[in-house]
């Protein structure tokens, strides 16, 4: 995730590598030797890391889905009891995510149906846990949401969020943190949005006007 500042392992060079090369070109496009040479290792060396490509492939799509449901539940275990602002927190975190590892989107989008089942069901497993993670804290702050619509709207704001690979190239953007006000700007909107006409929300459902700042089902 994009929150470490320690140096990456080898292991997590190959990892980045692989997931840039992938998302770029498909999975079948790129071979062993494409991921060593990016990495400065010879093709052969990447199997002391990985026995090979659908290692990688597994790897990055169970870990990071490990990687949000750990960052979720770590955000809600440091949560002061403040829902919206925990929501905000799950928003940021999501964001981060979103501008920070596109590649593993695309990834998730294109090469999911890949993995062996048991990578692929362990993906989905992790996945719904994250969503009910969020669906608990989306109905503390908008109470009048049933559990169905706000499941609903925690998979359309994924969607909205996890968009970031079609926004265009990064420096046809307005700026990192623009992007990342303006998406969080719209997931709060989205979950307001998804009550009842005329209810009124939460004070702070608009979110902080410049949040700082890891889908699927």
């Amino acid at each position: 995730m994009a929150t470490r500042t320690d140096a990456p392992t080898r292991r997590e060079q190959i990892l980045k590598e692989a997931a840039r090369l992938f998302a770029e070109r498909g999975f079948h496009g790129v071979g062993v030797d494409e991921i060593g040479a990016a990495v400065g290792i010879s093709g052969p060396g990447l199997y002391r890391h990985f026995p090979g490509k659908d290692a990688m492939l597994a790897e990055l799509l169970v870990g990071i889905s490990g990687q949000l449901l750990t960052g979720g539940r770590r955000r809600v275990a440091e949560a002061a009891g403040d829902s919206g602002a925990l929501l905000d927190s799950l928003i940021e975190g999501h964001i981060d995510f979103a501008l920070d590892d596109r590649p593993l989107i695309t990834l998730h989008d294109r090469e999911l149906d890949r993995l062996r089942d048991s990578d692929r069901k362990l993906v989905r497993q992790l996945q719904r846990q994250y969503v009910e993670l969020w669906v608990e804290v989306v109905r503390e702050v908008y109470p009048e949401l049933g559990e169905p619509t706000a499941r609903s709207a925690v998979h359309s704001v994924f969607g909205l969020l996890n968009s970031t690979p079609h926004l265009g190239r990064p420096g046809s953007l307005p700026g990192r943190g623009a992007t990342a006000a303006l998406l969080h700007r719209m997931a709060r909107g989205a979950f307001a949005a998804a009550g009842p006409v005329g209810a009124v929300g939460p004070a702070s459902e608009t979110g902080p006007a410049g949040p700082v700042g890891p889908a699927g089902e």
